[in-house]
């Protein structure tokens, strides 16, 4: 995987998109959730300090669309865990509610 660029204007996006979503927290907005197991994310730790605090997703990989990397319509809330479990894969889904017999 080739090196991420960590220039200053990614840096401050990234502390934008995190503002935003602590922002969107407090007000209660499902919105601040983690895109990938859809649970509360910890806004009150510094992003990527542990497992359930924020940390910045990119929807489509940075490994295989560094061109996206600081496309702000890429970035997505997720936990660190999930971002970590995720890689550069498709979100394990989960089975969701069980459809009943008569469906």
């Amino acid at each position: 995987m080739a090196k991420r660029p960590h220039t200053r204007a990614f840096e401050r996006h990234k502390q934008e998109f995190f503002e935003a979503g602590k922002r969107l927290d407090a007000e209660g907005d499902p919105a601040a959730d983690c895109w990938i197991c859809h649970k509360r994310i910890d806004y009150s730790v510094p992003p990527s300090s542990s497992d359930q605090s924020h940390e910045l997703d990119h929807y489509y990989p940075y490994s295989l669309y560094p061109e996206l990397v600081d496309d702000p319509a890429n970035f997505r809330h997720s936990h660190r865990r999930c971002n970590r479990e995720r890689g550069n894969g498709q979100p394990k889904a989960d089975l969701g509610d069980v459809i009943p017999a008569w469906w």
